[in-house]
């Protein structure tokens, strides 16, 4: 497995080994030891998703869950392509805004690992675009939390694909960074 610095700490941009012959390629996706040895991370994950957005250029986000249901996540596209966005929002940190976005696609087999602290969202660049992530904490509506994805505080850079028509009316209507109440903090390692 090949581990990349974002230049955020705790972000990491992964990038399994594929064995590849005539018929195609095998690759190991998530091997929690394999993970452990490469970067250091003792992330259990504990529930797994998997979304389908049908047309390109479909945002959603950016997303999280507050404690006790904080989630770290290691997301990666199955199918298609997307444009993957991480913002850190924890204060103290270093890169407390500051977002970086990377092509996850079934075919360059990326992942992303995301600790809890971040805000996540992605775009679609093809139809029929699959995002699959693991969690480490389940799924908890009251601790669900949107934040609008063109909030000014951080800027991202979603290129041009994004349609508005096809936002959720969660994402539409999400507060900004400062209308919400961050309970995350950075702790160096």
């Amino acid at each position: 497995m090949q581990v990349d610095e974002t230049g955020i700490p705790g972000l990491l941009l992964l990038t399994p080994k594929r064995f590849g012959d005539s018929r195609g390629w095998f690759s190991e996706v998530y091997n929690q030891a394999t993970l452990q040895a490469a970067t250091g991370l003792e992330t259990v994950f504990v529930q797994d998703n998997h979304s389908l957005s049908r047309v390109r250029g479909t945002l959603r986000g950016l997303h999280c869950q507050r404690p006790p249901y904080a989630q770290a996540k290691l997301v990666r596209c199955g199918g298609g392509a997307v444009w993957d966005i991480a913002v850190d929002i924890r204060h103290g940190s270093p890169t407390f805004g500051q977002w970086r976005g990377y092509e996850l696609s079934a075919e360059n087999g990326n992942q992303l690992y995301i600790p809890t602290g971040f805000l996540h969202g992605f775009i679609t660049l093809t139809p029929d675009a699959e995002l699959l992530y693991k969690c480490s904490a389940p799924y908890s509506a009251e601790c669900d939390v949107s934040i609008r994805f063109d909030d000014p505080a951080f800027g991202v850079d979603w290129g041009d694909e994004v349609d508005l028509s096809l936002l959720s009316n969660k994402d539409r209507e999400a507060p900004t960074l400062s209308e919400f109440e961050n309970p995350f903090t950075y702790e160096a390692e």
